[in-house]
């Protein structure tokens, strides 16, 4: 009996995490391959560049991550690693971590921005999500993004109005440009910020951080420490007491707005050295998050 009501408070807890559900694609040849596609949404033609993995089997349901690129940026930096083409940093580094375990799509802001105006954007994505279910196999209980600046803006923007249809995100020295709409839904939240950003200060990334410490019913995150100026290092807190399912980190590096950092010796905005995407594609990853 007592087994029983164990189980049966386990499943009420994870009532409102998201289960795993295969897309409409599944078991179909698909219809998407990779390369730059157009859409329509709400009349306006829309640009996105997607990454089919080379093993692709259509009866696998596979996560779905959005690479959102910075103001002014391309979706081609997102897709090819910045403008070095770095190869360990496509998709914020997320693409090497993958290993062809992942779909990706890289895209493209009107001018180069998020602006989300009467939540255009937040359109854009859901058409994107619409086009790829059909075409493609996706657990749709495993949609993650992941943005640097305006990018990490348009992210925060996604886990406000869309915490229901995605899992997780990763917000790169955000701040709220692109709107949140709705924003009390609780969702995977990873925040990265430098103490030293000029740019979008750190006090801001902290409460963006604090919406999603609250909606996600984790303890206070404000006495997270942080590196001292100078020392050319991050520290990383896991929040505690979160609901099961909904785990928070912050992390914190002596830089500034940057969206590659890097502890020494490693020089900043090397993607290579970055441990940026290691540590988001793990929490990515974490067993709680799993479908």
């Amino acid at each position: 009996m007592r087994l029983l009501c164990s189980l049966l408070l386990g499943m009420v807890a994870l009532t409102d995490v998201a289960v795993a559900a295969l897309s409409s694609g599944c078991g179909k040849a698909p219809t998407v391959t990779s390369g730059v596609k157009t859409i329509s949404v709400g009349g306006t033609q829309r640009q996105f560049t997607i990454r089919v993995p080379q093993n692709y089997q259509n009866n696998k349901g596979y996560k779905l991550v959005y690479g959102l690129h910075w103001v002014g940026g391309r979706m081609e930096q997102v897709a090819n690693g910045g403008d070095t083409g770095s190869k360990n940093w496509k998709y914020y580094g997320m693409q090497v971590l993958a290993n062809e375990t992942a779909i990706f799509v890289a895209p493209q802001g009107i001018s180069g921005n998020w602006g989300n105006s009467g939540g255009s954007d937040i359109k854009f994505i859901d058409a994107m999500n619409d086009y790829i279910d059909a075409g493609l196999c996706v657990d749709q209980a495993q949609r993650f993004s992941i943005g640097f600046s305006y990018g990490g803006s348009m992210t925060y923007a996604i886990a406000c109005a869309r915490a229901k249809q995605f899992r997780g995100v990763a917000v790169i020295a955000g701040g709220q440009l692109s709107g949140c709409d709705g924003g009390n839904d609780p969702i995977a939240y990873f925040g990265i910020h430098g103490i030293k950003d000029g740019t979008l200060n750190i006090a801001g990334g902290r409460t963006l951080r604090d919406r999603f410490v609250k909606n996600n019913g984790c303890a206070s995150m404000s006495g997270a420490k942080e590196p001292t100026s100078g020392s050319r290092t991050h520290i990383t807190t896991a929040a505690t007491g979160c609901k099961q399912g909904y785990p928070m980190k912050w992390a914190a590096h002596d830089g500034g707005h940057i969206q590659a950092a890097a502890d020494k010796p490693a020089p900043e905005e090397n993607g290579e050295a970055s441990w940026v995407g290691p540590e988001v594609w793990a929490f990515w990853n974490l067993p709680e998050l799993a479908s």
